[in-house]
């Protein structure tokens, strides 16, 4: 496949769309250490996709998947995180796509799963500067412009529109009922990580259903999940609930 062919798949769409972001929010910031963060990201991601290939005996291709991977964690990470602890969360997240698999695709998103281990053992923290939660409001319109086009492109408006609908009806119903702090997920950084979520993360096709059906109990499923765990503790660490509602759909 060439370039170009490349560049018009759904992954090519999302690999162009985290690295404009990589690009924008570092721009946003006036701070660099993003992009040396998502260099390395991605090359130890690739390095180790490679390696299971080989190892596993498979046949050459292009490791654009775990390129993504690279981009999106160093976009969740804080720009504070070290090198070594971007490069665990790297290594950890590709694992999983070779190790955890059911009927020969990853059970969980490798991002999400890496993210979240790297929560529970090396105590990362999750700013999402890369969704651009600390720049002018205006700044999601790249989100949204960019996730805009990667749904179309892979046809997962039923679960986008079911994440996003279930999440804001749900966090209304706790602002009526004066549960939480609610109206702090309207704003930004929480609606930019809700947003940078559901367009880039649900999406993914390896790990999230393809009947239309399904995609809109994954979304609500997912939605419910994350508004509890916004509600409980106040932490905008969705990939949690991502691999929570991913396995949930398996039992279903």
């Amino acid at each position: 496949m060439t370039v170009k062919k490349w560049l018009k798949t759904p992954k090519g769409y999302v690999a162009i769309a985290m690295i404009a972001y990589l690009l924008i929010a570092s721009i946003g910031y006036k701070n660099m250490t993003g992009i040396k963060n998502g260099f390395v990201a991605v090359i130890v991601a690739v390095i180790v996709d490679i390696l299971c290939n080989v190892f596993k005996k498979r046949k050459w291709t292009m490791p654009d998947g775990a390129m993504i991977t690279g981009l999106i964690i160093s976009l969740i990470l804080s720009t504070a995180t070290s090198l070594g602890a971007i490069a665990a969360t790297a290594v950890i997240a590709i694992l999983s796509k070779h190790i955890l698999v059911y009927k020969k695709k990853p059970i969980f998103n490798p991002a999400a799963f890496g993210l979240l281990i790297s929560v529970l053992f090396l105590q990362t923290g999750q700013s999402w500067w890369g969704a651009f939660g600390d720049l002018p409001a205006w700044t999601i319109l790249f989100l949204l412009v960019g996730g805009y086009r990667i749904t179309s492109r892979i046809n997962k408006y039923p679960q986008v529109f079911a994440y996003l609908l279930t999440s804001f009806i749900l966090l209304y119903l706790m602002g009526h009922f004066h549960i939480g702090d609610e109206v702090d997920a309207l704003r930004p950084p929480f609606i930019n990580a809700t947003l940078f979520f559901g367009f880039f993360m649900l999406t993914d096709p390896p790990t999230s259903p393809a009947k239309d059906k399904d995609q809109v109990v994954f979304g609500i499923l997912t939605a419910a999940a994350g508004t509890v765990i916004y509600g409980l503790f106040r932490r905008i660490d969705v990939f949690v609930y991502r691999v929570v509602c991913r396995k949930s759909l398996l039992l279903l």
